[in-house]
Parts: structure tokens; C-alpha cells; sequence
């Protein structure tokens, strides 16, 4: 007996079709919880070695992944183009539905091998990197957003350093949104700021000349802005969130590095040219 479980899984849902032998015996939905997977779990010790096959959606197919995967059930797992073209022959009209049947059917023709599991490390180092990738986004959005409040209130303080960026820039313009906190210190107090605003070492010339070179922006700027406006603020906000990102962002890519060091591959892909860790 053969028996063949599609599912077709969205959102919040999934459609189940149980073929036997090539013929649809039991069809139902279940939510994506719990209740609903035990009751497919049900139906899946009912018989021997059951073919599953699905349809990859994302986030949404993870949780039924995860979930047969934990009772050791084999599966099938198809991307969408691949889906699409393999179900394409199944379909009366090409605007029909891919659902949980014609997965099933598809399996009986194409007898596609289940999916191969990776070791769990590689999911979690796949869940970084797109974590990174997501922080890295929100940095250059936020980047964006303090430049342009920026120029409203104190464009200058993007020369001060030889790139505008990076701790110690951030922890300045927090410090100075607008000239004018820069014109009411003293050049000791001025100098103090400088030397905090960065966890590196840096020379007494180099915060000497830092000094003076703030000093000479802020009397050049003029300002849009009163020191009373809520610009200033946004300005601090965007400094002080782009820190929280760009020290979250290299704590990812430490605990990446710590989980690929122990790979096979970690080596070999170090060994080519233009490859960092």
C-alpha cells in the first residue's frame, strides 16, 4: 500500500489529502498548532512509511517542517518554482490552484526522493544570516534617515571625520545635533567628549585637532532649527539607534563565526582568496 500525505500549507492553515494507491481517501484542514498537527500525526501512524510532500512557504512551512522532523517522518519539500513547473501538467487551466491533491497526485508521478535534513547547526546559522541581513537593511534605512534630519541641523558634523560613520561619529552626534551645543563648551569640555567617544585609543594630537576642527564646522553651520526643536532629538534618536544596530549586528556575526569554526567548510571557504570570516 502506498500512501501519499499533500499538504498545502498556508498562513495559518494547512489542506491535508491523503491519496492511497492513487486514490484520494481523506481530505481535510487543520490550523498550524498543536491540536492540528497531532491530529495529521494521527493519520500518519495509521500507516507504513507515508510519503509527505509540501510545498515551501517560508516561515509559514517551517513550524510542519520542524514538527515532522521531531516524530522522525522522511518529507518532501518543494519550492515554489519547482512546484509550479512540475504541477503545471496536472492542471486542467493554468490559473488552477496548487492545492494539497495535486501535490499528492505530483508525487505519484514524479516520485521525487525525501528532503534531505541538514544538521541543525546549519539552520541556525541560516537564521543569522538572514538576521544579519535584516539588521544590515536597518542600518542603511536609519543611515539614510539621520543624514537627512542631519542636514537640517548640523550637515557640517558629517565632515568632521573622515567617513561619516561608525561609533565614535554616532556617539558625536548625539553629542552635537546642532552647533550650538558645540559653541557653549569650553575647548576643555570639548576635548573630554572627543576622547570619550570612542572605545579606541586616541592621541591627545588627534583630539586636539578633532577639537579645533569641530569648532571652526560649528561657526561655519548655520542651522534651520532652534536648539528647542524636536529635530534634535530625532537626530539623537537615529545616532543612538544606529550604536544598538551596529553592536547587535557584530554580536550575530560573532555567535555565526563560533557556530561555523567546528565545520568542514569552515576551513575550505577560508582558504579561498577574498573570503573573511
Amino acid at each position: 500500500m502506498r500512501a501519499v500525505f499533500g499538504i498545502d500549507v498556508s498562513k495559518t492553515s494547512s489542506e491535508v489529502a491523503i491519496l492511497v494507491n492513487g486514490e484520494k481517501v481523506h481530505g481535510y484542514t487543520i490550523l498550524n498548532d498543536t491540536i492540528g498537527f497531532n491530529r495529521l500525526l494521527g493519520d500518519l501512524k495509521t500507516v507504513h512509511n507515508p510519503e509527505i510532500i509540501f510545498e515551501a512557504t517560508g516561515v509559514y512551512s517551517r513550524r510542519l517542517q520542524a514538527f515532522l522532523e521531531e516524530y522522525s517522518y522522511a518529507y518532501t519539500r518543494l519550492n515554489p518554482l519547482e512546484a509550479k513547473k512540475q504541477l503545471d501538467s496536472l492542471r486542467v487551466r493554468k490559473t488552477d490552484k496548487i492545492d494539497a491533491e495535486k501535490l499528492a497526485k505530483s508525487q505519484l508521478v514524479h516520485n521525487r526522493k525525501p528532503t534531505y535534513v541538514q544538521e541543525e547547526v546549519y539552520q541556525h546559522l541560516r537564521d543569522l544570516s538572514r538576521f544579519y541581513q535584516n539588521m544590515t537593511e536597518d542600518l542603511v534605512r536609519t543611515k539614510n534617515r539621520l543624514h537627512k534630519v542631519l542636514q537640517v541641523t548640523f550637515p557640517e558634523l558629517e565632515n568632521l571625520l573622515s567617513t561619516p560613520t561608525g561609533e565614535q561619529y554616532w556617539n558625536l552626534v548625539m553629542a552635537f545635533p546642532c552647533k550650538e551645543f558645540v559653541l557653549s563648551l569650553s575647548q576643555s569640555n570639548l576635548c573630554e567628549i572627543i576622547r570619550q567617544s570612542t572605545s579606541k585609543r586616541i592621541s591627545e594630537k588627534r583630539i586636539a585637532y578633532l577639537t579645533d576642527k569641530l569648532i571652526k564646522l560649528a561657526k561655519q553651520s548655520f542651522c534651520a532649527v532652534k536648539k528647542t526643536s524636536p529635530m534634535l532629538e530625532e537626530v539623537r534618536y537615529y545616532a543612538q539607534e544606529l550604536l544598538r544596530l551596529s553592536e547587535r549586528r557584530q554580536v550575530v556575526l560573532n555567535d555565526m563565526v563560533a557556530l561555523a569554526q567546528p565545520l568542514p567548510e569552515y576551513d575550505i571557504l577560508r582558504s579561498i582568496p577574498g573570503i573573511a570570516e
